[in-house]
């Protein structure tokens, strides 16, 4: 920089000697001559004053940067929950700056990264809510989560899942045995919960604790009436195995009744 300066201050020597010459030879009197370089002079420094300004206006430009920087990052480490952030000192202010303007682009990414997903595990915790009949995960949306937060609600979320695939399960199976118990009782769905079971789409049906408690039972009551009418039908088997004895019905005659 001291040798541009040096060859600045040349040029500017080069160009004043150049100038005083054309005036000699084109014969303008002294005192004009001091004249204009009064006003040449007053060119340079307005326009040295000038870039001076622009630079002295940079420079304050990256001061208030570097303070917002430091102000953002206190926010953000905050708000992230980290440990308050210590700034390199070290460098120049340019150095500084960067330094510190790339820092908050990082932290607001992974600002901007948790939001994301605490929206996007909301989402699902409320489907699978919706399906479960169960209460939402406990967590305020209006602040960032901490990582902790966040690996909470993921198990919480994968509990959710795990949840429905078992009710899911257990209620395509139950489903499955009910409509041949009512087919083998020749009975109809005579209930508005015997209608959702039998005649809804599977995966309209409400999973919640009630519904596969309410299932598990209809699922019985029709087994213990399959299990009563089996029962009633060997009594009267046995009564009528019975009657052909004291009738004496030929075997031919019992096995086509049979």
């Amino acid at each position: 920089s001291e040798v541009l300066a040096a060859e600045a201050v040349s040029c500017l020597n080069r160009a004043m000697a150049a100038l005083r010459n054309i005036w000699e030879e084109i014969g303008i009197p002294e005192e004009q001559r001091l004249e204009r370089t009064d006003v040449v002079r007053k060119h340079i420094k307005s326009l040295l004053d000038m870039m001076v300004a622009e630079e002295e206006s940079l420079k304050e430009r990256l001061l208030k940067s570097i303070v917002l920087c430091r102000k953002e990052l206190e926010n953000l480490c905050t708000e992230l929950q980290l440990g308050p952030f210590e700034a390199q000192e070290e460098g120049t202010m340019l150095q500084m700056e960067k330094n510190l303007r790339t820092q908050v682009e990082v932290l607001q990414k992974q600002k901007r990264d948790r939001k994301q997903e605490l929206k996007a595990l909301q989402e699902q915790d409320r489907d699978l809510c919706d399906i479960l009949c169960a209460p939402l995960f406990s967590i305020d949306m209006g602040s960032v989560p901490s990582l902790e937060d966040l690996d909470c609600y993921r198990r919480h979320v994968a509990s959710l899942n795990s949840l429905k695939e078992q009710r899911r399960e257990e209620f395509v199976t139950n489903k499955r045995q009910i409509i041949l118990l009512m087919e083998e009782l020749d009975h109809t769905p005579d209930t508005s919960f015997e209608r959702d079971v039998v005649c809804e789409e599977e995966e309209a049906f409400c999973l919640s604790q009630d519904n596969i408690l309410a299932l598990q039972n209809l699922l019985q009551q029709l087994e213990a009436r399959r299990a009563l009418n089996e029962a009633v039908c060997a009594e009267l088997r046995t009564r009528i195995e019975a009657l052909w004895e004291r009738l004496q019905i030929p075997q031919e005659e019992r096995e086509s009744s049979a």
